[in-house]
């Protein structure tokens, strides 16, 4: 007998499916609503949740790794009235069991229903403990974060091949590095292959190798990266920029595991597991043909998509201790402490750059500070505070309307006439930039070329500006 939770804003839809399930000899409950559903989720151990995407307090569709992160580790169902293909690919994406669409026959529930509770009694009801990983550099533990690493114990428990995608500094690498350290080939080597910097002429022969004399400049043989990755695993970073010819080559690699080095007569076998990453779209790439749809194929047979830092704001503080931690040791000066200011800066950039760029940012609030114990928002580069403060004053203005005066029995008011939002962005831009230089000259003591150094601007750029809000020198 299993636990089904029905979560659906129709009263009818509810009580026909638990009547359906209970049938079945199930234990049944419902909800009308996503908190209700959120809040039973969490207090009752269910096997499978039949889940609506239109609820009158959300979408069911964001809200499927939240229920899946409930201590059973349920299985969904999505259901909805709405069913066009959009919908139940997102259902798929989003690690739903299955996607069934209203109105509901018998057939629709209880065959997604059956082999979804068979599914997880093979598996052992999902109950066990996670396996502890070796997370190679990875900080975090945002619900993104963890999410990445329970696929991380999934893929390295297979030697199937693995595409990770994201944003340029999201960490494909150190994830890549991740698989293989919790593989069966942890011992072996980790080769790393950066398709973008390959040279056009040559890379059949780094990748192949070749036999000595074979052209200009082969004064001795080569063994390609191919068979240096033999027993290990093989990481082609950013390989949506392989030529089109290679990528013809490196699908009969993949498929026979054997190549031939060039100017050899003889074809050399490789085991080993590969995994890809790329910041690009590859099926887009593959509608305009510049990507092999059938290589496509062969990357994927697994996929790992890495969130951008934006989306994981409460690892953002974390990421940046650890980057000063590593700073002090290397440097073996203490630790410095962070101002209230400097945090808040750091939550409210939107890092377009990724952890990359924060790691850069806070290397370099490190070298500004000098001896200076306590980093303070100062430090950080100007487009850094700038994009921080500009977000602060949009979401203001978006969010935080002026109240409304109150209308009093003695007499008539007005309403103010609302500025055009350009103005209003504009004069917030402007305040800005004049806080910030007077914080600067003041920083910098008056020191020019210290101001420059520190703003990135030139000091034609910082005179104009200076003028242009009345600052002296």
């Amino acid at each position: 007998m299993a636990q089904i939770l029905v979560i659906d804003d129709d009263k009818m839809v509810c009580e026909t499916l638990k009547t359906l399930i209970s049938a079945q000899g199930h234990q049944t409950e419902s909800a009308l609503t996503l908190k209700e559903g959120m809040e039973k989720n969490t207090a009752t151990t269910f096997d499978l949740v039949f889940l609506d995407i239109n609820l009158p307090d959300g979408s069911g569709l964001d809200a499927v790794a939240e229920f899946r992160r409930a201590p059973s580790h349920p299985e969904i169902i999505i259901i909805t009235g709405e069913g066009g293909p959009d919908n139940a690919a997102l259902a798929m994406k989003s690690d739903a069991w299955d996607y069934v669409r209203k109105p509901l026959s018998m057939q629709d529930v209880l065959l997604p229903l059956t082999r979804a509770l068979q599914y997880r009694r093979e598996k052992g009801g999902d109950h066990k403990p996670p396996r502890a990983l070796r997370r190679t550099e990875i900080i975090g533990n945002s619900p993104q974060v963890n999410t990445c690493l329970d696929l991380v114990a999934k893929a390295a428990g297979t030697d199937t091949s693995v595409l990770i995608t994201g944003e340029t500094g999201t960490g494909k690498e150190l994830f890549a590095r991740a698989i293989h350290a919790n593989s069966d080939r942890a011992g072996e080597d980790f080769v790393v292959v950066d398709c973008a910097s390959l040279p056009a002429t040559l890379v059949e022969s780094i990748l192949f190798g070749h036999e000595k004399g074979t052209f200009t400049g082969a004064e001795q043989t080569r063994e390609g990266l191919f068979h240096q990755a033999h027993r290990g695993t093989l990481f082609l970073d950013e390989v949506g920029e392989l030529p089109l010819e290679t990528q013809k080559s490196l699908l009969r690699v993949l498929q026979e595991q054997r190549f031939r080095p060039i100017g050899s007569s003889r074809e050399v076998k490789s085991n080993f597991r590969l995994v890809a990453a790329t910041n690009r779209n590859l099926e887009a790439m593959t509608t305009a043909g510049d990507f092999r749809q059938d290589l496509l194929y062969r990357l994927r047979g697994f996929s790992l998509a890495l969130p951008p830092l934006r989306q994981r704001g409460e690892d953002v503080i974390e990421l940046a201790l650890a980057q000063l931690n590593k700073l002090s040791k290397h440097y073996r000066i203490p630790t410095k402490g962070l101002c209230p200011g400097f945090m808040e800066t750091l939550r409210g950039y939107d890092w377009p750059g990724n952890v990359r760029e924060l790691f850069n940012a806070v290397g370099s609030a490190f070298v500004q500070a000098k001896d200076e114990p306590t980093l303070f928002s100062m430090h950080l580069p100007a487009e850094v505070r700038a994009g921080a403060k500009l977000k602060q004053v949009k979401d203001q203005t978006d969010t935080d309307p002026q109240p409304l005066p109150s209308a009093s029995c003695s007499g008539n008011f007005e309403l103010p006439v609302p500025q055009p939002l350009k103005k209003v962005r504009e004069e917030a831009l402007a305040r800005t930039e004049r806080r910030y230089l007077h914080e600067l000259i003041s920083h910098v003591n008056r020191n020019m070329g210290e101001a420059c150094t520190i703003s990135g601007l030139s000091r034609s750029q910082l005179y104009r500006l200076m003028q242009k809000h009345g600052i002296q020198r």
